[in-house]
């Protein structure tokens, strides 16, 4: 055949709009893309790759005396972490953003007062932008997630205390 379009069966492919629109999820990072033409109807989809943990950052020790290690530890189980209890959890599975656009003051940092109802993040859901606020009047212990890190259904998110 001369042209890009091959027939198989009742169905007619055209290998270029194929091939287009695989390179249109290379471009964009998309995971799946479909097009639909009459009764004709293409779908490409690959695999997103694993989305890794952030990775969690430990003071290594200094080489010390058995003594100056032993007092290290005592301090750091005297320095009780914030209890999950008081954590905000996401109420879907999202993305999360710690300000309202890229490049822009985060809503809250670790020791800020907040207000009942104030927006601690935002979770992206579905090209939706949902403020997670805050449940009470406190002040930020921790802050869980990363910017743009993917969240799951009923994961703590920030410590408000």
């Amino acid at each position: 055949m001369t042209d890009s379009t091959e027939t198989s069966g009742a169905m007619r492919i055209d290998v270029d709009l194929v091939r287009q629109l695989a390179e249109m999820l290379d471009a964009t990072d998309l995971t799946e893309i479909e097009v639909e033409d009459g009764d004709r109807k293409i779908r490409i989809a690959r695999k997103a790759p694993p989305v890794a943990a952030a990775p969690m950052h430990y003071a290594a020790p200094a080489a010390a005396a058995p003594a100056a290690a032993a007092t290290a530890a005592a301090e750091i189980v005297a320095s009780p972490a914030p209890s999950a209890a008081n954590a905000v959890k996401s109420p879907m599975v999202g993305t999360a953003y710690l300000s309202a656009e890229p490049g822009a003051k985060p809503f809250v940092g670790i020791g800020d007062r907040v207000a009942a109802g104030e927006t601690l993040l935002i979770v992206e859901a579905m090209k939706v932008m949902n403020p997670i606020v805050a449940p009470s009047a406190g002040t930020v212990k921790a802050i869980l997630v990363e910017n743009g890190q993917p969240v799951e259904f009923d994961q703590p998110l920030v410590v408000v205390e």
